[in-house]
């Protein structure tokens, strides 16, 4: 996992950013994916074994956790927190075997995947998914009622 912030050009009319460059990078994006999420929306916390992906909250403010599932490393359900918002344009690389959740805190936010995988991507089915208040996990979410879908609702408890 490493985590990025971007420069930015700012004046009266607004912000401007690179979000990505492929100096540096040994990865080949080769999808990505947007969501928009009213205030108090819970997607994850989900993941899959083939996908890296680059993550960003283009516009709002999100709170991120990612969580280590990799049942063969030694810091296996270690996890780390982040706010992720226009404003501070971070961006989460996160590996494959990792789970990863957002919690939407502005009214609206939009958040971007950037993947990159070998194969067929690990869509929905293919993905393994873990209840986002799963007490194993002790994740300290700054909400205790989020709105969910029913997969998240459904998912399973380690």
């Amino acid at each position: 996992m490493k985590e990025f912030s971007n420069t930015a050009f700012k004046d009266r009319r607004g912000l401007y950013w690179t979000s990505w460059e492929k100096k540096g990078f040994k990865l080949n994006f080769n999808h990505d994916k947007f969501s928009l999420s009213k205030k108090n929306v819970l997607r994850g916390l989900h993941g899959d074994t083939k996908t890296w992906k680059l993550v960003s909250c283009v516009y709002g403010k999100v709170f991120f956790v990612v969580v280590n599932y990799d049942i063969k490393s030694k810091n296996y359900l270690s996890k780390k927190t982040y706010i992720l918002s226009h404003n501070n344009r971070k961006q989460i690389l996160i590996p494959p075997k990792y789970l990863n959740g957002l919690l939407c805190l502005s009214q609206e936010c939009l958040f971007h995947y950037k993947l990159s995988y070998k194969g067929n991507y690990a869509d929905v089915k293919k993905q393994f998914s873990i209840r986002w208040n799963d007490p194993t996990l002790k994740i300290k979410w700054p909400i205790n009622n989020p709105i969910l879908s029913v997969r998240d609702k459904k998912s399973d408890f380690i």
